[in-house]
């Protein structure tokens, strides 16, 4: 298990000990127990300040961790014991030195632990109890000087005890935390695995029942076909159109299957007309989820407002090309609903000549590119993702916002025709749905 070091809130109240042992000392150094022989009461107390700076310098209390055997002779143990004989030198010539018992309680508490630290406190306390006694008329029999330092060991003990009580808990809770969120990730990951072998294994029996057999055939055909040219023209003539017509009905075979792993948006639809799909959509959604960064909405249901445009002749794209614009322009509307709280948004499509552009904006919050995370950072995948798809198709992804004056979202895609022309769908839009 990780080694449980002090906290931060137990580094400061170290800093805080350091302040009070400073404070108490200047008070030792102005009630000298002789004011003759100040210079004994200044010595001393330079003295007893000089070995707490040294080890407090040296053994590095605060990155001890809990679980570790504390309190070993050397060097921790040989340092609070100095700190015992030069304070005990310091109370014969200094009345003002009996309050420094206190915080030396705490120091050795934490400094030697729970375990070793009793007989140092114990110490401390009789030391402590005998000098309170002895300033005192030898006619008064009160137990009040050594009644407080009792009083103060035990609570010196009490507050180390509990305070790392409380740390042991709360670094117990964290590794807990933290186990459970490996043992989800796991999990997920696992889940990940199953999927994509369920996925392959089905794409596996696919292909052999479709393509392999398909690939067999024509191969045959072929072959019959290579033994017949020179004898019977006529036969090998009707082998070769066999196997062009099942070569034809693997091509079909293939154009499914990619067609199956493309976006459902695009399921006998043109780009143009998927947007729209994405658009109507996401206004229905907004018309009923909260607001930016899960705030209640305050504008009436369905205020966002989201437009398609296009510039250029629209014409069909590479199928990889067309489902990275639609998972993209996705994206970004579920940024806009769920962090920009905009009232418009605005995607445009523009074909040019060898590149496809698509921007997405809006006149939401923006955000400090320099000075925050993107919105998706904090529990999402958005602009990961996005990237991620633009750099497979060598293209690229333009951010531009600021606070208060909305987000533009631009991503640059080649687009060869060549390429495409078996893959893309032919469908085209309805003159309502370019008018739209």
């Amino acid at each position: 298990m990780r080694a449980q070091t002090l906290p931060a809130v137990t580094r400061r109240l170290l800093v805080g000990l350091d302040v009070l042992v400073a404070g108490l000392l200047t008070v030792a150094v102005l009630r000298p127990a002789d004011s003759a022989r100040p210079w004994a009461t200044l010595l001393a107390a330079a003295a007893f300040a000089a070995l707490y700076a040294t080890g407090r310098a040296t053994i590095r209390v605060h990155e001890a961790p809990l679980d570790a055997d504390r309190g070993r002779w050397w060097p921790a143990g040989a340092w609070i014991a100095a700190l015992i004989v030069v304070w005990t030198i310091l109370l014969q010539v200094s009345d003002g030195a009996l309050w420094l018992a206190f915080p030396l309680m705490l120091l050795q508490m934490h400094v030697l632990g729970p375990r070793r630290a009793v007989l140092a406190v114990v110490v401390t306390t009789v030391v402590a109890g005998v000098d309170g006694m002895l300033q005192r008329a030898p006619a008064d029999a009160s137990v009040a000087p050594a009644l407080g330092p009792a009083v103060g060991a035990a609570v010196a003990v009490a507050v180390t005890l509990g305070l790392e009580a409380l740390v042991r808990e709360s670094q117990e809770r964290l590794r807990m935390l933290e186990e459970l969120a490996r043992a989800r990730d796991d999990v997920a990951a696992a889940e990940r695995e199953a999927a994509v072998a369920t996925e392959r294994e089905r794409l596996a029996r696919e292909i052999h029942d479709t393509l392999a057999q398909g690939y067999s055939a024509i191969e045959l055909l072929l072959r019959a076909a290579e033994r017949t040219v020179g004898h019977d023209e006529t036969r090998a003539r009707a082998y070769i159109d066999q196997a062009r017509t099942t070569a034809q009905e693997n091509l079909a075979e293939a154009r499914r299957f990619v067609r199956a792993l493309a976006p459902a948006d695009l399921d006998g639809a043109t780009l143009v007309a998927a947007l729209h799909r994405i658009a109507d959509r996401t206004q229905a959604a907004a018309a009923t989820s909260p607001g930016a960064d899960h705030e209640p909405r305050h504008t009436a249901p369905g205020s966002l407002m989201v437009r398609v445009q296009t510039s250029g002749e629209p014409r069909a794209l590479p199928l990889q090309v067309e489902a990275a614009l639609v998972r993209i322009a996705q994206s970004a509307l579920a940024n806009v609903v769920q962090h920009a709280a905009a009232r418009h948004s605005t995607l445009t499509l523009s074909y040019l000549p060898d590149e496809v552009i698509l921007d997405v904006v809006d006149d939401g919050r923006g955000f400090d590119q320099d000075r925050q995370p993107p919105p998706d950072r904090t529990g999402g995948f958005g602009l990961t993702a996005m990237r991620s798809r633009v750099r497979e198709l060598g293209g690229s992804l333009t951010i531009e916002t600021s606070p208060d004056d909305g987000t533009a979202v631009a991503v640059r895609l080649p687009a060869h025709d060549e390429d495409v022309r078996d893959q893309a769908p032919t469908t085209r839009p309805t003159q309502h749905q370019e008018d739209r």
